[in-house]
């Protein structure tokens, strides 16, 4: 067997370390959480996320622990500072809803209540700016967001300070909603989710930035696939999205609900092939052995096998 940094457990192994856990998510309320087209099961919440939500639980505690202690040493009392959890990701492999479910059960632990999610699609530069500097096409890729913000936010909450805000991005207008922020404060965690959250630098801008977004991540997590399921996935996606959120006149891309089935597949697969696959390849997939943990999905988006780092 190869050498390797992470442990490596089949679903059912994975699954046994639950030990007990309850399940306090309803079929209700999951139906809240999953993302387009993701069928995520309760069973799928009680074999792969509530062992993780323990894991998590128990990493959580013992942070705390540590901070008391240091506390305890220096003899004051100092701000509290949350623990940050990174989750990265390709476009359509869902890791949007796996950050929701998470956020949802680790509230539940009755020592850390305050979980905060936050996107880094707000971190995107704005439409204006994106196409006075002609990346439009590359929205998503590292060099369309302002990690600069992203980074001074996260330091902030990391900080302990008393509240931090960031922008909203809306995907019907597919733009930053100006004049509008979501604020954090003091939460007990926070999970930050993104394409590329565990990038640690894109050419120059190792200059630019010495210091990134993973450089405060207690914990990483990243959503795996096979590419060409994550293709399909992102296909499938883009004819539900062309049946509903299309059809509104107020969406960026209501110009493609009028699309025949051909045009629409034609389209999907183009935008997958000019820049959604290229910065998964390029940009996102290089970053996966940087996560603690993997999450590794099969053809049918349930998670078949979970990696995680050794200590």
């Amino acid at each position: 067997m190869p050498l390797s940094p992470y442990l490596a457990f089949t679903r059912a192994e994975w699954s046994s370390l639950r030990n007990s856990t309850p399940l306090t998510l309803s079929e209700s309320e999951l139906q809240s959480l999953r993302g387009i087209n993701d069928l995520i099961s309760l069973e799928e919440v009680a074999e792969i996320y509530l062992p993780l939500s323990r894991l998590l639980n128990l990493y959580v505690d013992a942070t705390q622990k540590l901070h008391r202690a240091t506390h305890t040493f220096l003899g004051s009392s100092t701000a509290k500072v949350p623990y940050v959890i990174g989750i990265a990701g390709s476009v359509a492999v869902g890791k949007s809803t796996s950050a929701r479910i998470l956020q949802a059960l680790l509230a539940r632990w009755p020592n850390h209540p305050k979980v905060d999610l936050i996107t880094t699609d707000g971190f995107l530069y704005p439409n204006a700016v994106l196409e006075a500097r002609g990346l439009m096409k590359r929205k998503g890729f590292p060099e369309s967001y302002d990690r600069r913000r992203l980074v001074q936010f996260v330091a902030q909450v990391k900080s302990g300070e008393p509240e931090a805000s960031a922008p909203i991005y809306s995907h019907l207008s597919y733009d930053i909603l100006p004049d509008q922020e979501q604020t954090v404060r003091q939460p007990d965690i926070m999970i930050v989710e993104g394409l590329n959250v565990l990038q640690t630098g894109v050419g120059s801008a190792e200059q630019d930035s010495p210091i990134f977004v993973s450089d405060y991540f207690d914990f990483s997590l990243y959503v795996d696939a096979d590419e060409e399921d994550i293709k399909r996935w992102y296909v499938d996606r883009f004819f539900t999205l062309r049946q509903t959120a299309f059809r509104n006149p107020a969406s960026y891309f209501h110009r493609y609900a009028s699309l025949t089935d051909d045009e629409a597949r034609e389209k999907a697969l183009s935008i997958w092939n000019e820049i959604n696959g290229v910065n998964l390849r390029e940009n996102i997939l290089p970053t996966r052995t940087r996560a603690q943990l993997i999450l590794e999905k099969g053809a049918d988006h349930a998670v078949q096998q979970v990696r995680l780092r050794k200590l």
